[in-house]
């Protein structure tokens, strides 16, 4: 840096660049190169300073972005001062917007005013062009001709005269701003299309646009349209990949009514927002729920697509009421068979609450431990039997059930949440744990979710995170009640009569008759292809769901057409359940099975 005085007495600052010269020139020589900032009213004699201005020293520091708002503020932080006293950006509907129609031949083209900018500091100008605008040029105007050629349009503004953009700015609140000024319209042009433009004015006081600025402006233009393709590539990109995970990940969380669930997902990049982790919340029958977290390897939208798949998979697995540990391993043969180019490999904890019994069954592969924190404390990590990762299908995956306490919390999270590139998996684990110290019991999970995610946001370099936290309460133990029936015919007229009873002291007798024949078809399939004694229960919650339990695991039949006379008359009941039922169906037990048929509540 220099100072520099003129022959006035005024200072100036200046750059001042000296750079070596060779040749055959005796002794030392240099190039020294100054630069003096031109005074505003004369920044626009010289088009070579104008040129240097705009793409040499200005343009360069814009800088790398993605955001397209960003970026049109930016490029108009350049056009003025540096080529213009005023202007806008805008774009059309469509580059901003994809959902959004582009118009057409037969009407105008929807743009948008992206950003603008003006040297002069009057608020009419922000009044006159609010950003954000959505507008349309009639045919024929300027503009409009600017975007059917992909041309610039140079002209004088004059609004009070015969100018091409007299008609646009007569009646405009700025028309006494533009007075004498001139206008240049500089399109944006991708793939011989023009996007937009950038509207250029310099006022009276300036010298007006001529060639030499169209050419300048043009390669100004064309630089800012590889940077606004790109941007709008990305945007676009990226909202395919916010709907893709919109559309996987679920919409809602199902659960019991004593059963509080709460979720957070973060995807590890903040430029894609997609990845392999997913968390899921299902309500079962007989008020259990089924809790899911799992991870797929990698990250972006491949990732995305295996987990939809696990997880429509797991959806299907989990309305076929099998147990956690068969799930997973069903799950790990899907694994194999996903059609990828690559093979893929992911983790998954899976658990069902039962809140009648209070009873947990959880399994793993590959995945980090729940964390379980009774009402009485410490929290603590599950005690699991190690398994393998879906996909890698190298051991056995094995189940454990315990019970659990009226209000404990129950935590499935990824492996983001507790490890990173600063962060050792034991440190993780022991912050987590700490978050659900004591008191835990007595935070909303809201609250919960948020501790744990304290300071992960600002990890650039972080994995996906998905996490499940449940609080886990039994339903009331009037809204269920079971009874244990001899193994004989006699058995099938009681519990007809034990249901009766019982919905006449829960108050629905609308559907007595309904659940009584549900009940006494149930039970004579029990008796009659299972023997010995049978349990009856049925359980109030979000429906009425009969359930029979007996000691056999061989699952009923429905009889199909064709199949032999001998077996006519066997499989009848399960048509007249499924006739009567909002839905049923069977899954195991330790013991047997049991079959199930749910009725709508009134």
């Amino acid at each position: 840096m220099a100072v520099l005085a003129t022959a006035d007495g005024a200072r100036h600052d200046a750059v001042v660049t000296v750079h070596p010269m060779s040749g055959d020139l005796p002794g030392l020589a240099a190039l020294a190169v100054i630069r003096v900032p031109v005074p505003g009213a004369d920044r626009f004699l010289d088009p070579a300073v104008v040129r240097r201005a705009l793409l040499e020293d200005a343009l360069p520091r814009i800088g790398a972005t993605l955001d397209l708002d960003q970026l049109a503020r930016r490029l108009m932080d350049v056009v003025v001062p540096h080529f213009a006293t005023s202007g806008s950006l805008l774009l059309r509907e469509a580059v901003v917007d994809p959902d959004e129609p582009d118009g057409g031949a037969d009407g105008p083209v929807p743009m948008r005013r992206m950003a603008v900018g003006f040297d002069d500091g009057d608020p009419v100008w922000d009044a006159a062009f609010p950003t954000g605008e959505t507008l349309t040029y009639s045919p024929g105007s300027p503009y409009a001709r600017c975007l059917e050629t992909a041309e610039p349009v140079l002209a004088p503004l004059n609004p009070g005269g015969d100018s091409p953009f007299a008609e646009t700015w007569r009646l405009s609140p700025v028309a006494a701003l533009l007075e004498g000024a001139s206008m240049l319209l500089l399109p944006i042009v991708s793939d011989g299309t023009a996007q937009g433009f950038f509207v250029c004015v310099r006022g009276a006081a300036h010298r007006p646009f001529d060639a030499y600025d169209v050419e300048i402006g043009m390669e100004f233009a064309a630089r800012a349209a590889i940077l606004i393709e790109s941007a709008r590539r990305y945007s676009r990109e990226r909202a395919t990949a916010l709907t893709l995970q919109r559309s996987l990940l679920p919409t809602g969380l199902s659960a019991p009514s004593t059963v509080e669930v709460h979720h957070r997902y973060l995807p590890g990049s903040s430029l894609i927002e997609v990845g392999g982790d997913w968390y899921e919340s299902m309500a079962l029958p007989g008020a259990r729920v089924a809790l899911v977290v799992g991870d797929v390897a990698g990250h972006g939208v491949r990732a995305a697509v295996t987990m939809g798949r696990l997880r429509t998979a797991l959806h299907t697995l989990a309305g076929m009421d099998l147990p956690p540990a068969e799930a997973l391993e069903r799950l790990d043969s899907l694994m194999g068979s996903l059609g990828e180019r690559e093979p893929h490999f992911a983790t998954c904890v899976y658990a069902v609450y039962d809140a009648v019994t209070g009873r947990c069954e959880a399994a793993s592969a590959g995945h980090l431990p729940p964390l379980l924190v009774p009402p009485g404390g410490p929290a603590s990590y599950l005690d699991m039997r190690p398994a393998p990762p879906l996909g890698v299908g190298a051991g056995p995956i094995v189940s454990r059930e315990f019970a659990v306490e009226d209000d404990t919390l129950l935590v499935l999270y990824t492996d983001g949440l507790v490890e990173n590139r600063s962060r050792d998996i034991d440190d993780g684990l022991a912050r987590l744990r700490s978050v659900f110290g004591p008191g835990a019991r007595r935070r909303s999970l809201e609250s919960l979710c948020q501790a744990s995610l304290d300071g992960v946001y600002d990890d650039r370099h972080r994995d996906d995170i998905a996490m499940l936290v449940a609080r886990l309460r039994r339903i009331p133990a009037d809204a269920h009640v079971s009874w244990d029936l001899p193994g004989d015919p006699a058995a099938i007229r009681r519990a007809r009569g034990l249901v009766r009873d019982r919905l006449a002291r829960w108050d629905l007798p609308e559907l007595a008759d309904s659940t009584a024949l549900l009940a006494s078809e149930l039970v004579t399939n029990a008796i009659r292809h299972a023997g010995g004694r049978v349990t009856l229960r049925l359980v109030r919650e979000g429906g009425l769901v009969c359930e029979v339990f007996d000691s056999s695991d061989a699952r009923p039949r429905v009889r199909r057409h064709g199949d032999a006379l001998r077996d006519a008359e066997s499989g009848r009941g399960l048509h007249v359940v499924g006739s009567i039922a909002r839905r049923w169906g069977v899954r195991r037990t330790p013991t047997g099975k049991v079959v199930w048929a749910e009725l709508e509540l009134p």
